[in-house]
């Protein structure tokens, strides 16, 4: 295959056919201008997923590939995030996060959640179309996650602005970030820092349930996250409880508009939402892949993978794989034994994965009950420049 094609902005409307014939003729790749072994096989994945010889330690390398020593305090803050650590560090994060971001604090998100689908679908009802983009999927979920962490709504657009610069380096493959993007990421992460910074002693003496304040306040055994770990677990948890879980809501939505049988017998029997949404999560897959490091030289799948080499585990191609998935790129909303990688396992398993399936089980509840004739708009559809989360970056709709 032309190496140029792998994780170009032409692949990102359908990665899949890519996917397809590198797990056929060549599971572990090289792919020389990301520099990384790209992996596209189910069991490769899933092994290297529990595999403690692929670091998520990388933020050193990271910084190294970017040849910029101004770039250092960016790289400090990237260290701190609990998805650039092994264990023990990550075990100590992971735990004191699992403190605050608890089952029953999600389940009490839920009122709020069928609040704001009401109150953005009630906007729209009388005007016949909308994008469901910028009037849904993206407000739900980024209104919800500031409330749960006790930000001010309307600094959303700020938030978005500040996700979207770090997602140019966090993304992509790293031998694809440019100068500029390390560039502008790093000056968002100096900008939401401060602007956490000056929000939490404004939280301090409020409601112990928001978030960020949990996050303070989590403790375990005397241990507390450090100022810098707070920062970097608040900015992860925006990211993550925004971008996902809109690309999840659009490209599954289209995904239905697609497949409209699939679509009628969900209209049909609204009990099939929940195994819905986990067939969505295995076609569409928001998080494309997750990036590893070798500590250790090793072979995955009889090829030689050299210490400090990059590693992509392609969650998607997993997810694609007939080994596991019976007729992969037919959507089945009725799937059996649907053990898909979408949120990653083991340890690095996504911890926003509840309020994730809480949020899209709600979200696709309200569309099909509130607006029954939904259909696909006319023009082209274009993607956000990023492969993980890969989201949509409009998905017009009519439903007069």
């Amino acid at each position: 295959m032309n190496d140029a094609n792998l994780f170009g902005p032409e692949m990102l409307a359908d990665p899949y056919p890519i996917y397809d014939r590198l797990r056929l003729t060549d599971p572990v790749h090289w792919h020389a201008p990301s520099a990384a072994w790209v992996v596209t096989r189910y069991d490769d994945v899933l092994a290297g997923l529990h595999d403690p010889r692929l670091s998520s330690d990388r933020s050193a390398a990271l910084r190294e590939l970017a040849g910029d020593p101004d770039l250092r305090p960016f790289f400090d803050f990237v260290s701190d995030k609990m998805n650039f650590t092994d264990p023990p560090r990550h075990t100590r994060l992971r735990g004191l996060v699992n403190k605050a971001f608890t089952p029953h604090a999600v389940e009490a998100l839920a009122p709020a959640i069928e609040r704001r689908i009401a109150e953005l679908l009630n906007a729209v009802r009388g005007k016949g179309a909308m994008d469901v983009i910028t009037d849904f999927a993206y407000p739900l979920p980024g209104t919800v996650i500031c409330q749960a962490l006790g930000l001010p709504v309307e600094d959303l657009p700020r938030l978005k602005r500040w996700s979207d610069d770090f997602l140019l380096f966090f993304g992509n493959a790293p031998a694809g970030v440019t100068a500029e993007g390390y560039r502008r990421a790093a000056a968002s992460v100096r900008e939401q820092t401060a602007y956490f910074r000056a929000l939490l002693p404004q939280l301090r003496g409020g409601p112990e349930s928001c978030l960020l304040r949990a996050l303070e306040l989590a403790e375990e055994e005397g241990d507390r996250l450090s100022e810098p770990e707070l920062y970097a677990t608040a900015q992860s948890l925006v990211l993550a409880g925004h971008e996902t879980t809109t690309g999840l809501i659009g490209d599954g939505l289209l995904a239905l508009l697609r497949h409209p049988e699939q679509l009628r017998r969900l209209r049909d029997d609204p009990a099939l939402i929940p195994q819905a949404v986990e067939e969505l999560l295995r076609y569409v897959c928001p998080v494309q892949f997750v990036l590893r490091q070798a500590r250790e030289d090793l072979e995955i799948a009889g090829r030689a993978v050299r210490k400090g080499q990059f590693v992509l585990l392609v969650l998607a191609a997993a997810n694609r794989d007939p080994a596991h998935f019976p007729v992969p790129e037919a959507l089945d909303i009725t799937r059996e034994a649907n053990k898909h990688l979408s949120f990653g396992q083991g340890g690095h398993a996504c911890p926003g994965m509840a309020l994730a399936r809480l949020e899209t089980r709600l979200a696709f509840e309200g569309l099909l009950s509130r607006l029954p004739a939904l259909r696909l708009g006319p023009g082209p559809l274009e993607y956000q420049p990023s492969f993980s989360p890969r989201c949509l970056r409009s998905l017009p709709v009519s439903f007069a």
